[in-house]
């Protein structure tokens, strides 16, 4: 039932953002009418939009039965969750009191006329639309909700006790005759907007000139909020009159319209378990676990050249969270520079990069205040770190700074050293507990300056930089993928094993996806992890016949970049920050880096290994664009990969800390844990 209510919830927010920035961008391509051409369907943007808006209405039928279900499930543990129509006589005049004394007040009503125009909708905000009459004339009106009241109103008891909840927005429309006291209310429903988000086409008309890039970002801000509408949600269906009323001042087409039985917001799930006195209903945190060898004084392993390789949210991104708090303390740290795309709102990396100014080191912030969704609070943390001594630079104009690099410069003994952190994933205390990412930390000098000389070139907005080690889009990147793949085809060629593994989020890149089915063609074994979208098809006779394609949709998202070429100790790997879609390859600023030590390589080559093995969360994708859940056939040992790396990240911590202990007996852990885990691990040596 959770897992149902947590992916209800990522459906929801994800569909929310597609409509935002997907087709609020093929909504401004379709104004140029047929010249904009998808290289990949060969559809114009009214074509991919035509599609689109067919395929999404079964969605909104498969949402609401999934929310049908929750609800069941909801009721099974004593939360109910009714309307208004389905009470008593005696809880409606209840209701009516509280509706009264306690709402009403904050309502602001409005009715619709010539002196009363339409008011702007807030993108996403709920709306109660009412038709009304007096005096045989038909009028319509607006109640906006208020957005610093609790969406679930208790029933009975005060404070939810019984477990008996309407919502707000229905409280409101079954008592619109209140509110509109001198009308007659013929029909409510409730309404939803969805609005344009996408601001990158602006990125082209910014004025080199801009004196102050973060003052230009917040008025593109305040511009979003009244791009035009996409997508109208509605409650219920509404009569010809209302929907026409609705689609003639937002200027939107009937097409666009979607009908939905689940709330249209449906974030007041989190406010359930306030209520909840289930264990069941209770959210279930995963802690991740940290290896004892990794939560001391994490900078002496790397001054030791012991490289750290993090995985997330299995091991705690706290040993990269005390490096720089260690840095912004540590005498020989000379500076600490960093590329910053998404950081939690209550940061601790954040403040001791500003403990490390204020201790008077340098301090280089490369801010990309264009992160869709999370521009306000990029742009307000830029804000606290100018105020506190940091360097603060806005990226390079047209392109994302997407990397996630890392670099704290140290006198030892005189000399500069050089320490290197670099991950798949951002540097967010909250997501790292969330989304599955790779994070390096290394000594590697070479590899150290190359980050130095990655920093001094974002600085000069350079992006023709060379490098020894590092890949860095769009110089560099893209072209080393090509190469590596080409690599491989000539072992195929010449009689050798080609194996490539990739495991991204999405693969849309043209140049890569053909360069991979060239591959495939000449006997190459690619096998891909890409949860998102994929353009490549695979299992296609005498094309892709040699590629696989699986999608791991677990209790954790996952987003880890990784790029494996070869196989043993030849391999070559690196972790990166980039997807392959053409907008990382070309238009973002990436950074991949090698995996050099062989300890690490065989971790990380361990780690694909158990994801294609996995047969629990692993769907497959077949050469008719289908995917199909994996399922373990008969007694064949079932692999979740998420769950055992979540027990092998437990097995390594308790180990490691009886070994600290002296203390050979190892607690804790159940020993059907133990065998299940052993067992995985044979049957991987077995394959």
């Amino acid at each position: 039932m959770k897992k149902k209510l947590k992916f209800l919830s990522i459906f929801t927010s994800n569909l929310d953002e597609f409509f935002m920035v997907r087709v609020g961008a093929l909504t401004d391509y379709a104004l140029f009418g047929d010249k904009h051409v998808d290289n990949k369907t060969g559809m114009t943007a009214s074509e991919q939009l035509e599609k689109i808006l067919r395929a999404v209405m079964p969605l909104y039928e498969l949402r609401d039965q999934a929310y049908s279900s929750v609800t069941e499930a909801f009721a099974e543990f004593g939360i109910h969750l009714l309307k208004p129509q389905n009470l008593k006589s005696d809880e409606i005049k209840s209701l009516k009191k509280y509706f009264t004394l306690s709402i009403m007040p904050l309502l602001s009503p409005q009715i619709i006329g010539s002196r009363h125009p339409f008011p702007h909708l807030a993108n996403k905000h709920l709306y109660i639309t009412v038709k009304l009459e007096r005096k045989k004339k038909n009028i319509f009106g607006l109640i906006a909700l208020p957005a610093d009241m609790d969406r679930l109103v208790p029933i009975g008891r005060p404070h939810g006790e019984d477990g008996r909840f309407v919502l707000l927005e229905d409280l409101i429309s079954y008592f619109a005759e209140l509110v509109f006291s001198i009308y007659t209310v013929h029909e409510t429903n409730i309404v939803a907007v969805t609005r344009n988000a996408d601001i990158d086409s602006e990125e082209g008309l910014i004025d080199e000139d801009i004196d102050d890039y973060r003052l230009y970002m917040k008025n593109i801000l305040k511009k979003r909020t009244r791009l035009a509408a996409v997508r109208m949600e509605l409650a219920q269906r509404a009569s010809p009159e209302l929907l026409g009323f609705l689609c003639e001042k937002l200027q939107i087409e009937a097409k666009r319209v979607f009908y939905s039985v689940a709330p249209l917001d449906i974030t007041f799930f989190s406010l359930i378990e306030r209520y909840a006195d289930k264990e069941t209903l209770r959210r279930v945190t995963w802690p991740a676990h940290v290896p004892a060898d990794k939560r001391e004084d994490v900078m002496r392993y790397p001054a030791m050249g012991r490289d750290i390789l993090l995985s997330y949210p299995f091991e705690s991104i706290s040993p990269f969270l005390s490096l720089i708090h260690q840095s912004a303390e540590d005498s020989s740290v000379l500076s600490i520079k960093i590329s910053l795309y998404r950081i939690d709102w209550h940061s601790k990396l954040a403040e001791s990069l500003i403990l490390a100014a204020e201790n008077g080191k340098e301090v280089i912030v490369i801010m990309e205040l264009r992160a869709r969704f999370d521009e306000k609070n990029n742009i307000e943390w830029a804000q606290r770190f100018e105020e506190a001594g940091c360097r603060v630079i806005y990226g390079i104009a047209g392109y994302k700074v997407h990397s996630k690099v890392c670099l704290i410069t140290r006198r030892e003994f005189g000399r500069i050293q050089y320490i290197t952190q670099i991950g798949t994933g951002n540097y967010n205390e909250k997501t790292a507990k969330q989304y599955t990412d790779l994070s390096l930390i290394t000594a590697n000098q070479e590899i150290g300056r190359d980050a130095a000389n990655y920093f001094g070139n974002l600085l000069l907005g350079n992006l023709e930089g060379e490098y020894s080690h590092l890949w860095v889009a769009p110089g560099s990147f893209k072209s080393n993928i090509l190469k590596c793949v080409e690599g491989e085809r000539q072992k195929s060629l010449n009689g050798e094993n080609g194996v490539i593994v990739i495991k991204c989020n999405s693969l849309t890149d043209k140049d890569i996806i053909e360069k991979l089915v060239e591959a495939s063609r000449d006997g190459v074994k690619i096998s891909m992890i890409v949860r998102g979208i994929c353009c490549l098809v695979p299992q296609i006779t005498g094309a892709t016949e040699n590629i696989s394609v699986i999608s791991i949709v677990g209790k954790f998202l996952e987003h880890s970049r990784i790029f494996c070429f070869g196989t043993g100790f030849d391999a070559k790997i690196c972790i990166s920050s980039a997807d392959l879609m053409t907008r990382n390859t070309e238009r973002r600023v990436e950074v991949a880096c090698p995996i050099l030590d062989a300890g690490l390589k065989d971790r990380i080559i361990g780690m694909l290994e158990v994801m294609l093995k996995d047969n629990t969360h692993a769907w497959e994708q077949f050469s008719d664009g289908r995917y199909v859940l994996r399922r373990p056939p008969g007694s064949d040992l079932v692999i979740n990969s998420q769950e055992l790396f979540t027990q092998e990240a437990r097995v390594v911590a308790i180990r490691a800390e009886a070994k600290k202990i002296g203390n050979k007996k190892i607690g804790g852990m159940s020993p059907m844990i133990v065998r299940a885990f052993n067992s995985a691990k044979q049957f991987f040596k077995k394959q």
